[in-house]
Protein backbone atom coordinates (compact mmCIF):
# COMPACT_ATOMS: atom_id res chain seq x y z
CA UNK A 1 0.00 0.00 0.00
CA UNK A 2 0.99 3.34 -0.95
CA UNK A 3 0.30 5.31 2.02
CA UNK A 4 1.28 9.59 2.73
CA UNK A 5 1.88 10.61 6.05
CA UNK A 6 1.44 14.51 7.25
CA UNK A 7 2.89 15.27 10.39
CA UNK A 8 5.23 12.85 10.05
CA UNK A 9 8.23 14.57 12.55
CA UNK A 10 6.28 14.36 15.32
CA UNK A 11 5.97 11.32 17.96
CA UNK A 12 3.76 9.38 16.77
CA UNK A 13 4.41 9.93 12.75
CA UNK A 14 7.72 9.38 13.22
CA UNK A 15 6.97 6.09 14.50
CA UNK A 16 4.37 5.65 12.00
CA UNK A 17 6.49 5.61 9.04
CA UNK A 18 8.84 3.46 10.40
CA UNK A 19 6.48 0.72 11.09
CA UNK A 20 4.79 0.89 7.78
CA UNK A 21 8.30 0.83 5.71
CA UNK A 22 9.11 -2.01 7.54
CA UNK A 23 5.69 -3.58 6.93
CA UNK A 24 6.43 -3.28 3.22
CA UNK A 25 4.21 -0.38 3.00
CA UNK A 26 5.66 2.41 0.69
CA UNK A 27 5.48 5.77 2.61
CA UNK A 28 5.89 9.53 1.29
CA UNK A 29 5.76 12.25 3.80
CA UNK A 30 4.24 15.85 3.13
CA UNK A 31 6.76 18.42 3.96
CA UNK A 32 6.19 22.47 4.45
CA UNK A 33 9.36 23.03 2.43
CA UNK A 34 11.16 22.38 -1.05
CA UNK A 35 10.99 18.62 -1.76
CA UNK A 36 14.49 16.75 -1.37
CA UNK A 37 14.18 13.51 -1.51
CA UNK A 38 11.92 11.03 -3.21
CA UNK A 39 9.39 10.33 -0.64
CA UNK A 40 8.87 13.95 0.17
CA UNK A 41 5.63 16.07 -1.50
CA UNK A 42 5.64 19.60 -0.68
CA UNK A 43 2.61 21.31 0.05
CA UNK A 44 1.70 24.62 2.03
CA UNK A 45 -1.36 24.70 3.94
CA UNK A 46 -1.21 27.76 4.97
CA UNK A 47 -1.29 29.44 1.38
CA UNK A 48 -3.34 26.57 0.14
CA UNK A 49 -1.06 24.67 -1.93
CA UNK A 50 -1.03 21.15 -2.87
CA UNK A 51 -1.06 19.47 -6.08
CA UNK A 52 -3.40 16.65 -6.63
CA UNK A 53 -0.81 15.06 -9.00
CA UNK A 54 1.60 14.21 -6.40
CA UNK A 55 -0.90 12.22 -4.59
CA UNK A 56 -2.29 10.46 -7.62
CA UNK A 57 -1.70 6.64 -7.40
CA UNK A 58 -1.83 7.01 -3.13
CA UNK A 59 -4.00 4.61 -1.55
CA UNK A 60 -4.42 6.77 1.44
CA UNK A 61 -3.42 9.27 3.48
CA UNK A 62 -2.74 9.63 7.42
CA UNK A 63 -2.96 13.21 8.35
CA UNK A 64 -1.46 14.00 12.17
CA UNK A 65 -0.17 17.31 11.97
CA UNK A 66 -0.81 19.96 15.09
CA UNK A 67 0.85 22.35 16.97
CA UNK A 68 1.23 20.78 20.30
CA UNK A 69 -1.15 22.08 23.16
CA UNK A 70 1.24 21.53 25.77
CA UNK A 71 4.16 23.39 24.23
CA UNK A 72 3.33 26.68 25.06
CA UNK A 73 0.91 29.12 27.29
CA UNK A 74 -2.26 29.18 25.82
CA UNK A 75 -2.30 33.22 24.74
CA UNK A 76 -5.34 33.95 22.51
CA UNK A 77 -2.32 34.07 19.70
CA UNK A 78 -1.02 30.19 20.46
CA UNK A 79 -5.23 29.63 20.83
CA UNK A 80 -5.33 30.35 17.17
CA UNK A 81 -2.24 28.62 16.48
CA UNK A 82 -3.80 25.27 17.95
CA UNK A 83 -6.97 25.71 16.09
CA UNK A 84 -5.44 26.81 12.48
CA UNK A 85 -2.73 24.34 12.95
CA UNK A 86 -5.32 21.77 12.68
CA UNK A 87 -8.02 23.08 10.59
CA UNK A 88 -6.26 24.46 7.96
CA UNK A 89 -3.98 21.22 6.44
CA UNK A 90 -7.32 19.23 7.23
CA UNK A 91 -9.24 21.87 4.92
CA UNK A 92 -6.77 21.46 2.03
CA UNK A 93 -6.33 17.88 2.06
CA UNK A 94 -10.44 17.28 2.03
CA UNK A 95 -10.60 19.56 -0.67
CA UNK A 96 -8.11 17.83 -2.76
CA UNK A 97 -8.78 14.65 -2.02
CA UNK A 98 -12.43 15.61 -3.08
CA UNK A 99 -11.12 17.00 -6.15
CA UNK A 100 -8.92 14.14 -6.87
CA UNK A 101 -10.01 11.51 -9.39
CA UNK A 102 -6.98 8.99 -9.28
CA UNK A 103 -6.09 10.53 -5.73
CA UNK A 104 -6.18 8.21 -2.60
CA UNK A 105 -9.78 6.94 -1.14
CA UNK A 106 -8.93 6.56 2.26
CA UNK A 107 -8.34 9.26 5.00
CA UNK A 108 -7.04 8.48 8.28
CA UNK A 109 -7.36 12.06 9.92
CA UNK A 110 -5.74 12.75 13.46
CA UNK A 111 -7.94 13.70 15.85
CA UNK A 112 -8.26 13.38 19.82
CA UNK A 113 -9.90 12.39 23.06
CA UNK A 114 -10.61 15.79 23.70
CA UNK A 115 -13.66 15.85 22.26
CA UNK A 116 -15.31 14.64 25.08
CA UNK A 117 -13.97 16.99 27.82
CA UNK A 118 -14.05 16.21 31.31
CA UNK A 119 -16.34 13.52 31.95
CA UNK A 120 -15.35 11.82 35.86
CA UNK A 121 -16.29 8.20 35.80
CA UNK A 122 -18.88 8.08 33.07
CA UNK A 123 -18.05 5.55 30.31
CA UNK A 124 -17.77 7.16 26.77
CA UNK A 125 -17.86 5.38 23.37
CA UNK A 126 -17.54 6.73 20.21
CA UNK A 127 -21.44 7.45 20.36
CA UNK A 128 -21.11 9.41 23.19
CA UNK A 129 -21.83 13.12 22.85
CA UNK A 130 -18.79 16.04 22.73
CA UNK A 131 -18.11 17.83 25.76
CA UNK A 132 -17.32 21.29 26.65
CA UNK A 133 -14.24 23.70 26.81
CA UNK A 134 -11.56 25.03 24.52
CA UNK A 135 -10.34 21.70 23.65
CA UNK A 136 -13.56 20.10 22.55
CA UNK A 137 -14.43 22.63 20.44
CA UNK A 138 -11.29 22.03 18.78
CA UNK A 139 -11.69 18.40 17.95
CA UNK A 140 -14.99 19.59 16.79
CA UNK A 141 -14.01 21.99 14.46
CA UNK A 142 -10.97 20.04 13.20
CA UNK A 143 -13.17 16.78 12.38
CA UNK A 144 -15.98 18.58 10.79
CA UNK A 145 -12.69 19.76 8.53
CA UNK A 146 -12.91 16.73 6.51
CA UNK A 147 -16.18 17.31 5.35
CA UNK A 148 -15.72 17.91 1.52
CA UNK A 149 -13.69 14.74 1.24
CA UNK A 150 -16.37 12.69 3.25
CA UNK A 151 -19.30 14.44 0.84
CA UNK A 152 -17.13 13.37 -2.19
CA UNK A 153 -17.03 9.12 -0.75
CA UNK A 154 -13.85 9.56 0.45
CA UNK A 155 -13.69 6.79 3.33
CA UNK A 156 -12.41 8.86 6.42
CA UNK A 157 -11.79 7.89 10.20
CA UNK A 158 -11.33 10.28 13.04
CA UNK A 159 -8.21 8.87 14.98
CA UNK A 160 -9.28 9.98 18.46
CA UNK A 161 -6.11 9.72 20.54
CA UNK A 162 -5.33 9.51 24.46
CA UNK A 163 -2.27 9.63 26.49
CA UNK A 164 0.70 8.21 23.86
CA UNK A 165 2.78 5.92 26.29
CA UNK A 166 6.21 6.31 24.96
CA UNK A 167 9.54 6.21 26.01
CA UNK A 168 10.85 9.12 25.16
CA UNK A 169 8.71 12.09 23.48
CA UNK A 170 5.14 13.65 24.29
CA UNK A 171 3.86 14.06 27.57
CA UNK A 172 4.42 10.91 28.76
CA UNK A 173 8.15 10.98 27.64
CA UNK A 174 8.35 13.82 29.82
CA UNK A 175 7.52 12.72 32.89
CA UNK A 176 9.24 9.14 32.72
CA UNK A 177 12.18 10.60 33.77
CA UNK A 178 11.04 11.78 36.94
CA UNK A 179 9.65 8.65 37.75
CA UNK A 180 12.89 6.86 37.14
CA UNK A 181 14.43 9.19 39.81
CA UNK A 182 12.02 8.71 42.26
CA UNK A 183 10.36 12.41 42.23
CA UNK A 184 7.44 11.57 40.19
CA UNK A 185 3.76 11.39 41.40
CA UNK A 186 -0.13 11.85 40.83
CA UNK A 187 -0.57 14.45 38.93
CA UNK A 188 -3.33 16.76 41.28
CA UNK A 189 -5.66 13.72 43.11
CA UNK A 190 -4.84 11.52 40.47
CA UNK A 191 -8.13 9.93 40.21
CA UNK A 192 -9.13 11.62 36.73
CA UNK A 193 -9.12 8.87 34.10
CA UNK A 194 -6.32 8.37 31.65
CA UNK A 195 -7.39 7.13 28.46
CA UNK A 196 -3.99 5.63 27.65
CA UNK A 197 -2.27 3.47 24.68
CA UNK A 198 1.43 2.52 24.10
CA UNK A 199 3.08 4.07 21.13
CA UNK A 200 3.65 0.71 19.67
CA UNK A 201 -0.31 0.20 19.25
CA UNK A 202 -0.84 3.31 18.45
CA UNK A 203 0.68 2.74 15.42
CA UNK A 204 -0.13 -0.50 14.75
CA UNK A 205 -3.60 0.78 15.47
CA UNK A 206 -3.11 3.66 12.54
CA UNK A 207 -2.24 0.49 10.12
CA UNK A 208 -5.11 -1.54 10.80
CA UNK A 209 -7.33 0.73 10.15
CA UNK A 210 -5.89 1.53 6.87
CA UNK A 211 -6.86 -1.71 6.04
CA UNK A 212 -10.33 -2.13 7.78
CA UNK A 213 -13.81 -0.23 6.34
CA UNK A 214 -14.17 1.58 9.72
CA UNK A 215 -15.13 5.10 9.26
CA UNK A 216 -16.26 7.76 11.36
CA UNK A 217 -15.16 8.91 14.84
CA UNK A 218 -12.67 5.80 16.63
CA UNK A 219 -11.13 6.02 19.85
CA UNK A 220 -7.61 4.94 19.44
CA UNK A 221 -7.26 4.10 22.99
CA UNK A 222 -6.23 1.26 24.74
CA UNK A 223 -9.25 -0.71 26.58
CA UNK A 224 -8.39 -0.91 29.90
CA UNK A 225 -8.75 2.91 30.96
CA UNK A 226 -7.24 3.80 34.56
CA UNK A 227 -7.29 6.55 36.75
CA UNK A 228 -3.73 8.39 36.53
CA UNK A 229 -2.60 7.52 39.80
CA UNK A 230 -2.79 4.11 38.78
CA UNK A 231 -0.74 4.38 35.78
CA UNK A 232 2.25 6.38 37.50
CA UNK A 233 2.26 3.91 40.02
CA UNK A 234 2.48 1.03 37.47
CA UNK A 235 5.43 2.61 35.93
CA UNK A 236 6.80 3.53 39.05
CA UNK A 237 6.42 -0.24 40.25
CA UNK A 238 8.43 -1.79 37.53
CA UNK A 239 10.96 1.01 37.93
CA UNK A 240 11.02 0.07 41.52
CA UNK A 241 10.95 3.77 42.61
CA UNK A 242 8.33 5.64 44.75
CA UNK A 243 5.81 7.68 43.22
CA UNK A 244 4.14 9.10 46.14
CA UNK A 245 4.58 12.71 45.93
CA UNK A 246 1.40 14.31 44.42
CA UNK A 247 1.90 17.57 42.41
CA UNK A 248 -0.51 19.99 43.14
CA UNK A 249 -3.02 21.61 40.61
CA UNK A 250 -1.99 24.71 41.48
CA UNK A 251 1.73 24.08 40.68
CA UNK A 252 0.67 22.50 37.57
CA UNK A 253 -0.84 25.13 36.57
CA UNK A 254 2.22 27.63 36.89
CA UNK A 255 4.13 25.27 35.25
CA UNK A 256 1.67 24.83 31.99
CA UNK A 257 -1.39 27.52 32.75
CA UNK A 258 -4.34 26.21 31.60
CA UNK A 259 -3.69 23.05 29.92
CA UNK A 260 -3.32 22.09 33.41
CA UNK A 261 -6.83 21.65 33.78
CA UNK A 262 -6.83 19.66 30.47
CA UNK A 263 -4.08 17.08 31.80
CA UNK A 264 -6.35 16.63 35.49
CA UNK A 265 -9.48 16.26 32.96
CA UNK A 266 -11.41 12.82 33.26
CA UNK A 267 -12.25 10.80 29.91
CA UNK A 268 -12.31 6.99 30.82
CA UNK A 269 -12.85 6.42 27.30
CA UNK A 270 -13.00 3.14 25.37
CA UNK A 271 -11.95 1.57 22.11
CA UNK A 272 -15.61 0.23 21.10
CA UNK A 273 -14.96 1.13 17.21
CA UNK A 274 -11.30 -1.06 17.23
CA UNK A 275 -12.22 -3.58 19.17
CA UNK A 276 -15.00 -4.33 16.67
CA UNK A 277 -12.96 -3.87 13.91
CA UNK A 278 -10.73 -6.93 15.07
CA UNK A 279 -7.74 -5.40 16.18
CA UNK A 280 -5.86 -7.08 19.18
CA UNK A 281 -3.50 -5.03 21.54
CA UNK A 282 0.23 -5.76 21.92
CA UNK A 283 -0.07 -4.01 25.82
CA UNK A 284 -3.94 -4.03 26.50
CA UNK A 285 -3.34 -3.65 30.41
CA UNK A 286 -1.81 -0.75 32.39
CA UNK A 287 0.66 -3.58 33.79
CA UNK A 288 1.99 -4.36 30.15
CA UNK A 289 2.37 -1.11 28.99
CA UNK A 290 4.44 -0.63 32.30
CA UNK A 291 6.85 -3.24 31.62
CA UNK A 292 7.45 -1.78 27.92
CA UNK A 293 7.93 1.76 28.53
CA UNK A 294 10.49 0.73 31.28
CA UNK A 295 12.11 -1.71 29.51
CA UNK A 296 11.42 -4.55 31.42
CA UNK A 297 8.95 -7.16 29.58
Amino acid sequence: MRVVVAGSGGLIGSALVEHLRTGGHEVDRLVRREARRPDEIAWDPDAGRLDPADLAGADAVVNLGGAGVGDRRWTDAYRRTILQSRTRPTALLARTLAASGGGPRVLLQGSAVGFYGDRGDEVLTEASAGGAGFLADVVRAWEESTAPAQDAGVRVAHLRTGIVVSRSGGSFGRLLPLLRLGVGGPLGNGRNFWPWITLVDQVRAIEHLLAQEVSGAVNVVGPDPRPQAEVVRAVARELRRPAIVPVPRVALRVVVGEFADDILASQRVLPEVLLGSGFTYRHPDVAAAARWVTGTD
